[in-house]
């Protein structure tokens, strides 16, 4: 992963995600909606993990979930962001969250996780 890359939270859609998810080793995605509070106050958050130890080799993207109909149909029903943990191009977890805590929880389970070396 550039440096550039992990300084930020990089925005894409369905099509470019499962492209990143096979190019990085470990991606955190957060889908969000522009008329989600949850999705709102839980944005500062999502982006300061990039900057914090132990997080250099995630890749952190945030879709719009208008570009994805399963996690817009899962949002409209719990009134929260949903987020993806992926590791090797395979999901690891996938949950709607609606604490900073529970984001920070899932996150230190996909940075404790293991690859598998092939």
């Amino acid at each position: 992963m550039t440096e550039e890359e992990r300084k930020h939270v990089v925005d894409t859609d369905d099509q470019h995600l499962r492209r990143l998810t096979h190019e990085h080793m470990k991606v955190f995605a957060k889908f969000t909606s522009a008329d989600c509070a949850i999705c709102q106050a839980l944005a500062p958050p999502f982006a300061k993990f990039v900057d914090e130890p132990g997080n250099e080799s995630i890749l952190f993207v945030r879709l719009d979930s208008d570009e994805n109909p399963v996690a817009r149909k899962l949002m409209q029903q719990k009134v929260a962001p949903f987020f993806v943990s992926y590791c090797q191009g395979r999901m690891l977890e996938c949950d709607n969250l609606t604490t900073e805590a529970e984001v920070v929880a899932q996150l230190a389970r996909l940075r404790a996780f293991v690859p598998v070396h092939t």
